[in-house]
């Protein structure tokens, strides 16, 4: 029996300072700005290092309720995308969509490069030391620009940030659900 979109689990994280909730299944590609021109077309920042997924035809779903609604055209614009979507004809309709996130089926993703992993991968992660000590698990991801940073969360609450960059980050090792890490000084509050 299909769960319906109130019951889904969700990852939630940060990206560039605005709080994506994907839906189980699923992977943000992208936020909707706002709207371009008169004809309904709106601008798209991109969530994704494969820009050229956006081809006529390819289904993409609106918001947490994912809607499934089909790109007709797609064109790069001042470091944006600008869609036309089904349906959306005029500036007015493209306006509605002001704030909406859009979503692909993990299955459409695109095959990572080795140590790369996408954020609902790291999410929930246990992290520990190089030398054994546990911190806690990243509830988090913080897409900052330059790089992420991992919000790794202990039993009593206290956070810790770590930057994601091959200097801290050691291991990755999903199957058994950790993180290893090597702290650099000044990452601890001791």
């Amino acid at each position: 029996m299909p769960t319906s979109a109130s019951k889904r689990r969700t990852t939630t994280y940060l990206h560039r300072n605005r709080r994506v909730r994907v839906p189980d299944g699923h992977l943000a590609v992208g936020y909707i700005v706002g709207a371009h021109g008169l004809r309904g077309e709106v601008r798209v920042e991109l969530h994704t290092d494969f820009p050229d997924r956006f081809v006529p035809g390819l289904r993409v779903y609106l918001g947490e309720e994912l809607e499934p609604i089909d790109v007709q055209h797609a064109r790069p614009h001042q470091n944006q995308l600008l869609l036309l979507l089904d349906g959306i004809h005029n500036r007015a309709a493209a306006e509605e969509l002001r704030g909406l996130w859009l979503f692909i089926p993990d299955e459409q993703a695109a095959p990572l490069e080795e140590d790369t992993y996408f954020v609902h991968d790291i999410i929930g992660l246990r992290v520990v030391t190089d030398d054994g000590r546990a911190l806690g698990k990243i509830t988090e991801v913080l897409i900052t620009g330059a790089n992420d940073v991992y919000v790794v969360q202990d039993a009593s609450k206290r956070e810790v940030l770590l930057p994601a960059i091959a200097d801290v980050v050691r291991l990755v090792d999903l199957d058994a659900g950790e993180m290893t890490v090597t702290l650099l000084p000044g990452l601890l509050d001791e």
